[in-house]
């Protein structure tokens, strides 16, 4: 970033020639989102509303932007973190969020897992100890009065408030209990998100979609951690009237688990009437038809 030439280009934002802004606003558009502290020094240095807008779109457009180019990358990466994911979805509504406050907040509730294991736990036994944590210590819960709102999917919010959805109380789960070498893995079944616990012989990557791996059992996070089998699955995929498939006892992608809680948050700016953001979320969804396949 050459700071003079940026700052020089932002003076220029309040041209009333909109040739010369247009000009002026494709040639910021070819920096990276770096700039964007110097955008925000002009807009509060000026009362002038119309520039103050040009100044926010121009930064909306490249924080959006750094999201979809940041997005990309984590689609098409073999490592592709689980929480890293969900940060980045966190990001699409919080564009100043930085990774470490996320993983700090994750390590601490790992911290505090850890502290009350032992190498002679069974598997139920580590399940509990998990739950008592989460759930009893740090009073992790469904939102349940709004339960649709698009906050349940933003990993920030959810660490903050402690009110979550199915998925996101999932990712939480997961990712503090695979840190902790215990085999958790999200489940994409559908109207609900669950997790399974794998016997610890099975042989897992999160790249592993509908592999035919051995499930001890299956965890609820949205009923406190409660731990079901494969015949309550079996009941719950009848009682909504779905058509069984494999993939709902098998553990899926962190890709999956991505893409599911964008279409969350789309449903719930859908369903408030906020288009634009909806649209935007659209436009990220657009890239997991780019993945390539294994």
């Amino acid at each position: 970033m050459d700071k003079n030439k940026v700052i020089a280009l932002i003076s220029l934002l309040d041209d009333p020639n909109e040739e010369i802004f247009s000009t002026v606003e494709g040639e910021l558009l070819k920096e990276e989102v770096d700039i964007v502290p110097e955008l925000e020094k002009a807009w509060e240095l000026t009362l002038d509303s119309a520039y103050q807008k040009r100044i926010e779109n121009l930064i909306h457009t490249l924080q959006f932007r750094d999201v979809k180019s940041r997005l990309r990358a984590w689609l098409q990466s073999p490592d592709d973190d689980l929480l890293f994911g969900a940060f980045l979805v966190s990001r699409f509504q919080y564009p100043e969020l930085r990774y470490e406050d996320i993983n700090d907040k994750i390590n601490q509730l790992r911290k505090d897992v850890w502290l009350e294991l032992n190498d002679h736990l069974t598997a139920l036994e580590k399940v509990r100890i998990i739950n008592h944590i989460l759930f009893d210590v740090h009073g992790f819960s469904r939102n349940n009065s709004n339960f649709m709102s698009a906050q349940n999917s933003f990993i920030c919010d959810v660490l903050d408030t402690r009110k979550g959805n199915p998925i996101s109380l999932s990712v939480i789960y997961s990712v503090i209990a695979q840190r902790l070498g215990i085999p958790v893995y999200g489940v994409n079944l559908p109207k609900n998100f669950i997790l399974a616990y794998l016997d610890d012989s099975a042989e897992f990557s999160s790249t592993d979609k509908g592999s035919e791996v051995p499930v001890l059992f299956y965890i609820n996070p949205i009923n406190k951690g409660a731990v079901l089998g494969r015949k309550e699955i079996e009941f719950f995929v009848q009682q909504q009237k779905l058509e069984p498939k494999v993939s709902y006892f098998l553990p899926c992608s962190n890709k999956d688990i991505v893409q599911r809680m964008l279409n969350n948050i789309l449903y719930a700016y859908e369903s408030t009437g906020q288009t634009s953001k909806a649209d935007e979320v659209q436009e990220l969804l657009s890239l997991f038809g780019d993945i390539p396949k294994a």
